[in-house]
């Protein structure tokens, strides 16, 4: 393996500091990322690998630990683990090993997790994390990762169906787990969350982790440790296990470093140990007392060969790699002219990017942008959906688009067509054709309402001429005298003609 990088360098920014009552202090946080990796199948066996199902009716009898039962490695797993590391930077390496660690769990049937210890499959790599859409450059950061090993599932034990009895359910025993760990380079709850949905964004463009977090395919181990803010010294760190969203991770951050810092100003030492977050009351509770490598007893697998990996194979999957978000953001602000924030909005995930190049195809990518980021994202967020629901396709958004470029239709217009889509599904022409909201473009008949009008309103020619601010009513009284299909353009062009102002 590589040399490894130093453990720790950065500095948290003053306004990232937490006040205690003896001075600042530095939250300092590395992240364990366990990401399902998408597969049909377990790691070590032919069992279904998806989500659901009754208990206990995707289990192999590898899976159950049955006596004789041996693993075979599921080779499109390890491909998943060489695309991820490729889109994180990071360094594959052509020897990895597969390690037994120890333990004992209900869930566990073997008595020990399948994992990798000392040679994994992906070494260090690195990505960049932008906290919020057009972020300055000083809250922009680099997160190193340290390393990526497979590893499979437990099962899970389920307490609540009988105060007396634990039942375990199996599914999950064996799924293919990608462990991602991070240095301590996160300062924050709010950049430990950045981290993890930008860290979820590569794996869904990848294709290699749908990151479902509320299946808990995607989760997170968060260490957090605390010390006085111009000390380069790292405090002892407390695990938080298995946090399962965005914002239980910045809560679980903002408890636990408060908790830290009220014992050590109090005079006391922080004990390395394991804590779950309670999400119902917002606090951590302690689990059981961190465990050491020693603890779990590694000893390479007996059972599993160690993996080779071709250099052809790694070259054949580099050559395969989609765009991800980074790159794409830059092509979308290089050659479509999009803002630093549209880009980043658009392509924060996978979904949302292939949804607005179809809209963007041939057409205005402003124009685009605006309809996909502001008017439909605004309008599946209102309604609690997402962009899978959404009943207005890519191409029938694209249909409306059309529309307001060629003239046919006002924006004022588009907005009541669009609310009809989203209601009905609809292509725009056919709303457009069928409630007759052609935009009117006829310069002979805007001019005969325009005399009329003005005809209608001698009192007004004098004012408007004396304060020409006073052009938006004639602009306002035209078009709804045409309720709203008026050509505004024309309009404006043909009534600074008529009342002879500039």
């Amino acid at each position: 393996m590589p040399n490894k990088a130093p453990l720790t360098t950065r500095k948290a920014r003053p306004d990232q500091w937490m006040s205690g009552d003896t001075g600042q202090w530095e939250i300092v946080i590395g992240l364990e990322v366990h990401a399902q990796v998408l597969s049909n199948a377990k790691l070590f066996s032919g069992a279904s690998a998806a989500y659901g199902g009754e208990p206990n009716s995707h289990v192999s009898l590898v899976d159950a630990a049955f006596p004789g039962m041996l693993p075979v490695i599921n080779r499109h797993c390890v491909e998943q683990a060489i695309r991820t590391g490729l889109g994180l930077n990071a360094g594959i390496n052509l020897f990895s090993r597969f390690d037994r660690k120890n333990y004992f769990y209900p869930d566990l049937p073997q008595g020990y997790q399948i994992s990798q210890f000392q040679h994994p499959i992906v070494g260090e790599g690195a990505i960049e994390v932008e906290p919020d859409s057009g972020a300055d450059a000083d809250s922009r950061f680099t997160v190193r990762i340290e390393r990526l090993h497979l590893e499979q599932d437990a099962g899970k034990s389920v307490h609540d169906m009988d105060p007396d009895s634990t039942f375990v359910d199996l599914n999950r025993a064996g799924v293919a787990l990608m462990e991602i760990v991070s240095r301590p380079d996160i300062r924050s709850g709010e950049e430990a969350a950045a981290y993890v949905k930008k860290l979820r964004a590569i794996l869904r463009y990848l294709g290699t982790c749908d990151g479902n977090m509320d299946e808990g395919s995607m989760r997170a181990d968060v260490n957090v440790s605390v010390r006085p803010a111009q000390s380069s010294a790292l405090g002892t760190r407390c695990e938080i296990k298995n946090v399962n969203s965005m914002r239980f991770i910045v809560q679980a951050v903002e408890y636990e470093a408060r908790r830290q810092i009220g014992i050590l100003e109090a005079g006391g030492a922080i004990i390395q140990e394991t804590r779950l977050f309670d999400a119902k009351s917002g606090v951590t509770r302690s689990m059981r007392s961190k465990e050491e490598a020693m603890d779990y007893r590694y000893f390479p697998d007996p059972d599993l060969p160690p993996l080779e990996i071709d250099p052809a194979l790694i070259r054949r999957i580099h050559d395969s790699m989609p765009e991800l978000p980074d790159a794409k953001k830059k092509r979308f602000m290089r050659e479509l002219g999009l803002s630093a924030y549209d880009a980043d909005v658009l392509t924060a995930e996978r979904e949302r990017a292939e949804y607005f190049e179809t809209v963007a195809n041939g057409r205005d990518p402003k124009l685009a942008a605006n309809w996909v980021s502001q008017e439909l994202f605004g309008a599946l967020n209102k309604a609690g959906l997402d962009l899978a629901q959404s009943p207005v396709t890519a191409e029938k958004l694209g249909g409306l688009v059309d529309l307001i470029s060629g003239g046919a239709i006002s924006g004022r217009i588009a907005k009541d067509v669009f609310a009809k889509m989203l209601e009905t599904g609809e292509e725009a022409d056919a709303i457009v054709m069928r409630d007759g909201l052609r935009q009117i473009s006829d310069s002979g008949a805007i001019e005969a309402m325009l005399d009329t009008l003005i005809a209608a309103h001698p009192d007004k020619v004098a004012e408007v001429k004396a304060k020409p601010k006073l052009f938006g009513w004639w602009v306002g009284q035209a078009m709804a005298a045409t309720e709203g299909k008026a050509n505004p353009a024309l309009v404006n062009a043909l009534l600074k003609r008529k009342l002879d102002i500039e």
